[in-house]
């Protein structure tokens, strides 16, 4: 019975060569897991194939959740439960519904981006994060291989991985 997960880790000392080796890699059929540098590299969730972000998706309907629980908290409040007349306006007025209905959009829409990016990316306080490499923070730039995921062999990988400008092949493994 296996525990855990076993990566093969390609360190790059250069984030130009390790963007152009990218496509190489991708078409010999290996799966590239993530890659994690120390700054940001431009071009990079491009080349990895990755799919735009549907986070202004939810945070617009996180918003909507909000206007809604904004204008039926005051219409049930201030139309339904207590009428009041005062200063002569009607009971629905909806120029005083606004700013109370924006800004608890505002305020859904928010903490809905963060929870949902907190479930989504599995950021949980309990969790141990799995660093291939300290150097990624300081000067290298790790590419990730999930060998579960990949037809190819740790050898085959290994060579394609040093081919295309890896200064370093390492083994990770993490338990679950």
């Amino acid at each position: 019975m296996e525990f855990g997960k076993k990566y093969i880790t390609g360190v790059f000392d250069d984030d130009g060569i390790m963007l152009n080796s990218i496509a190489k890699i991708r078409s010999a059929g290996v799966k590239i897991e993530e890659v994690y540098t120390p700054f940001p590299v431009h071009h990079l969730e491009d080349a990895l194939g990755y799919k735009r972000s549907r986070l202004p998706m939810i945070a617009f309907m996180f918003s909507v959740a909000g206007t809604t629980l904004a204008l039926v908290m005051q219409i049930s409040m201030i139309v339904v439960d207590w009428p009041m007349i005062i200063g002569g306006k009607p009971f629905f007025s909806y120029p005083d519904f606004v700013p109370v209905a924006f800004e608890l959009s505002v305020l859904l829409a928010a903490y809905g981006m963060v929870i949902t990016f907190f479930v989504r990316s599995d950021l949980k306080p309990y969790k141990k994060p799995k660093t291939f490499d300290l150097r990624s923070t300081d000067d290298c730039h790790i590419m990730a291989v999930d060998l579960a995921a990949n037809s190819l062999s740790e050898d085959e990988i290994r060579v394609i991985l040093k081919e295309n400008g890896a200064v370093e092949v390492n083994n990770k493994e993490f338990e679950d």
